[in-house]
């Protein structure tokens, strides 16, 4: 995964986008007025694949949501050695940690494929607050969702074996991109925390099975049932 482009290029601003804005599940519930104000406030912001939009430790100036495209979240180690955190699709919010209480990032965001986000400023967003506090409320019920997801995420990895871990990130993955998934295997085997020939032993298995198809950087789910019950397979035995 290159870090093709450096940073984010220069923003862009845009006509009101209430019904991009509408189907958004974190803007959805504030109604047509809040929603035509926050619309008035974005920029969109275009990034080419591989591009970095932020890294740890860069100042948390802004709320972005992906209007087209994907972002990987991800955390890299002295070594070099880098973990993908989360797969973000069309209509994910993200950056809202740093934009409450104005301290650094807390991981890298890197554009996978050709992306497009709106963008909210800290700045707009805190004056924002201050007018509509019912979008306080949309933001803790967002913080505790990505809290939650947090904690499922740490007891897949202490107690599931792969497979279920691995079905349960497909079936996770499909919610957002539908069942033709473009991804690596090697971003998958960091997704779920394996080595690749782990993970592609065992995609090669449901492969014979009939249960997805493999392609370049894609994996599409043919029998969705089968996949949900490996997802629902039991503890690790190691």
């Amino acid at each position: 995964m290159a870090n093709g482009g450096g940073r984010a290029g220069a923003v862009t601003k845009i006509s009101p986008l209430v019904a991009a804005l509408s189907t958004n599940d974190f803007f959805s519930g504030l109604g047509p007025e809040i929603i035509q104000i926050i619309a008035d406030l974005c920029v969109t912001q275009s990034l080419a694949d591989g591009e970095t939009l932020f890294l740890k430790g860069d100042p948390g100036d802004a709320l972005y949501c992906v209007r087209r495209g994907r972002v990987l979240i991800m955390a890299s180690t002295a070594s070099g050695k880098q973990l993908i955190l989360n797969v973000l699709g069309s209509g994910d919010v993200f950056g809202e940690i740093a934009l409450l209480d104005g301290r650094s990032r807390t991981a890298d965001a890197m554009a996978s494929g050709p992306t497009e986000l709106l963008m909210i400023t800290r700045a707009d967003f805190k004056d924002l607050l201050r007018r509509q506090p019912e979008i306080a409320v949309r933001l803790i019920e967002l913080l505790c969702a990505r809290l939650r997801w947090t904690s499922d995420r740490m007891e897949e990895a202490s107690l599931l074996a792969l497979p279920p871990r691995l079905a349960r990130r497909l079936l996770k993955l499909a919610e957002d991109f539908g069942d033709e998934i473009e991804i690596s295997q090697e971003e998958l085997s960091i997704l779920v925390g394996s080595a690749r020939e782990t993970v592609n032993r065992q995609l090669q298995v449901w492969r014979r099975s009939g249960a997805v198809e493999l392609g370049r950087s894609r994996i599409r789910i043919v029998d969705r049932a089968q996949i949900v019950r490996e997802a629902g397979q039991g503890e690790r035995d190691d």
